[in-house]
């Protein structure tokens, strides 16, 4: 698998565009309306949300996917479109109009939607971009979308990948956004992908739920659920492999790379979590299961304590063993050791559940990197797993001071 340039544009038969209709009405200069569209028909699935309260572009899509086919996905920026008034009327409007101009079933479009909760979605100024939307279409569109689809993002998310099976060529591409409300149970986020594989909607469905459990479901940002998570995949067949209708090697083969690239999207967020400075890698070694590796991986890098110490450069890793403490597992935290990593260097600060003496320079200097790995091993057993997180700082409480306002 070798990743490549083009994100969501890199599989055959998709193009991409992005513009500014006027959603965002604070900044002229960014672009708030995306669109994405194949060729054809595709196969398509799509994983939600898991807060109870979920916006209308959710709904919708939820309707529109029950046939396991789609042809675009429509996104704006700047509104969430959730708890607002004409909600599911104002999503189900922009498909209509996107349809009538492209000549598909609206029931083909993914609509989406990201920005502030609780205010009526400006729909007409989506109806009048449009046209311009449609004719800026392009197969090399990939970046414009990606633009598009940003609230408080700081970084572009897109990201594609090669690989072989059977002989064939075959491409997964997407792009994403998020940086805060983002929290395991795929916090504010979305991602579109597609591919050219010729899969079933049924294993492509099966392969989604899998990929997000073990990259999206395995970040925090700040604590909070959204209500507007989506991660869809569009399957355009264009590749030439043979149609993946079941469980076998070339599932496994098509399974990995997504995994693989959601993943990296995944820390992406993470780095990109509003205020952040740091990406804090966590991981959980010997423990009795993955579940509980997952488990205790996620307490810590949800923990508001250990962010904070990342964010001051303090190694006081009391805070991630107390993260643990309190994260519903079972452990003997004599069991436990604790290292701080980064590219600055590697330091054991605990070991049988007690503190070590360490060297409080290095450990400071490792913790001021970008890159951080909080790396926990236990004796309880062979099941690992890993999970991103970013620290908490003073912008992060700026940004969210006044984000609607």
């Amino acid at each position: 698998m070798t990743y490549i340039q083009g994100g969501v544009c890199a599989a055959q038969g998709f193009r991409a565009s992005g513009i500014h209709v006027g959603v965002k009405t604070n900044n002229t200069d960014k672009k708030d309306l995306a669109l994405i569209i194949a060729d054809h028909l595709c196969n398509a699935a799509a994983v939600y949300t898991k807060n109870v309260v979920q916006a209308a572009p959710i709904l919708v899509t939820k309707d529109h996917l029950k046939n396991g086919k789609a042809r675009a996905v429509l996104v704006n920026s700047g509104n969430a479109n959730a708890c607002a008034p004409q909600g599911v009327e104002n999503a189900n409007k922009s498909c209509a109009v996107l349809a009538a101009t492209l000549g598909i079933d609206p029931a083909d479009i993914i609509v989406a939607s990201t920005g502030v909760i609780g205010q009526k979605l400006p729909v007409q100024v989506i109806v009048d971009g449009i046209p311009q939307l449609v004719q800026n279409l392009s197969y090399t569109g990939s970046q414009n979308a990606a633009s598009a689809i940003m609230t408080t993002d700081l970084a572009m998310k897109e990201l594609a990948v090669e690989f072989e099976l059977n002989g064939k060529s075959v491409r997964i591409g997407g792009i994403a956004k998020g940086s805060g409300m983002i929290h395991p149970n795929m916090g504010t986020m979305l991602a579109f992908l597609t591919t050219d594989c010729a899969i079933s909607p049924d294993m492509m469905q099966q392969a989604l739920i899998h990929a997000t459990n073990v990259s999206f479901n395995r970040v925090s940002v700040d604590g909070d659920t959204s209500t507007n998570d989506m991660l869809s995949l569009m399957a355009s067949g264009m590749a030439g492999n043979g149609e993946i209708v079941s469980d076998g090697v070339d599932y496994q083969i098509f399974l990995a790379a997504l995994c693989d690239i959601c993943k990296e999207f995944a820390k992406m967020i993470a780095a990109d979590g509003e205020g952040a400075q740091h990406l804090i890698t966590c991981i959980v070694r010997g423990a009795k299961t993955e579940a509980e590796a997952e488990a205790l991986s996620k307490s810590v890098i949800s923990s508001t304590l250990t962010k904070a110490a990342v964010f001051g450069a303090d190694a006081n890793w009391g805070r991630v063993i107390c993260a643990m403490g309190y994260s519903g597992v079972a452990f003997d935290p004599e069991g436990v050791a604790i290292t701080f990593e980064s590219a600055a260097g590697k330091l054991m600060v605990c070991a049988h559940g007690r503190g070590l003496s360490f060297d409080e320079d290095l450990a400071k200097k490792i913790l001021q990197e970008h890159d951080v790995t909080i790396d926990i091993m236990m004796d309880a057993g062979k099941a690992e797993c890993t999970c991103w997180g970013c620290d908490i700082t003073y912008e992060y409480i700026k940004i969210n001071g006044d984000y609607r306002t």
